[in-house]
């Protein structure tokens, strides 16, 4: 079972918790969260664009010229693919680019990517994010105090007051605010850190188990 200390904003270290072992502590499946992650990806294709084929471009209702006897090549249509604002020759056309992925399979991907932080020691566990005041340089120096560079996400509990520090940090660049429940694959992969308050952690083991 993954151990980890519990730091207060200072960086200190106040005591430890038993992270959930079949959460934080199993070995990897690197092909779920490959499948995961090109689900999501997939997902912000819009799929709305379309281009008009010669059937459905305006004009060019009648053959330009007769077929023999102008030394020209032959051409039924001014809007055929070949002609300037003829029809687009197999252009895109409205789809969805969703990808089915299964219950287990989400669930055994996000387990993997939040058990390789572990495994990276890339994840922390603070005792809350509850700040006194709505201040951006007192969230930086909380960020020094725990060491924590480039991209880094928060997780928190729903139930938590952490709405001062929300409106501290969403000026930063490279810091991102989840919860336990809007965790995703992409987003833990793509951040260098993790950083979960410790109710969250506890909430954790009990969601995504």
């Amino acid at each position: 079972m993954p151990t980890l200390q519990v730091l207060n904003l200072e960086g200190k270290e106040l005591h430890e918790i038993e992270l959930a072992s079949d959460v934080f502590g199993i070995a990897p499946n690197t092909q779920a969260m490959f499948d995961a992650v090109m689900v999501q990806r997939h997902s912000l294709h819009q799929g709305t664009h379309k281009t008009k084929g010669r059937s459905e471009v305006s004009g060019g209702g009648r053959k330009p010229w007769r077929q023999k006897g102008t030394g020209r090549a032959r051409q039924g249509s001014i809007r055929a693919p070949q002609w300037r604002g003829g029809g687009i020759v197999f252009g895109p056309t409205p789809r969805s680019y969703d990808i089915k992925l299964n219950r287990k399979v989400r669930r055994l991907a996000l387990r993997s990517a939040l058990s390789q932080k572990v495994i990276d020691e890339r994840i922390k566990v603070v005792e809350n994010l509850e700040l006194s005041e709505i201040k951006t340089q007192q969230f930086i120096k909380t960020l020094e105090a725990l060491n924590l560079e480039k991209k880094t996400i928060f997780v928190v509990d729903a139930s938590e007051n952490i709405e001062n520090a929300y409106l501290s940090m969403r000026n930063l660049k490279n810091v991102m605010l989840l919860s336990v429940e809007t965790l995703n694959v992409y987003d833990i992969l793509n951040a260098d850190n993790l950083v979960l308050t410790e109710t969250a952690a506890k909430n954790a083991g009990e969601v995504w188990a």
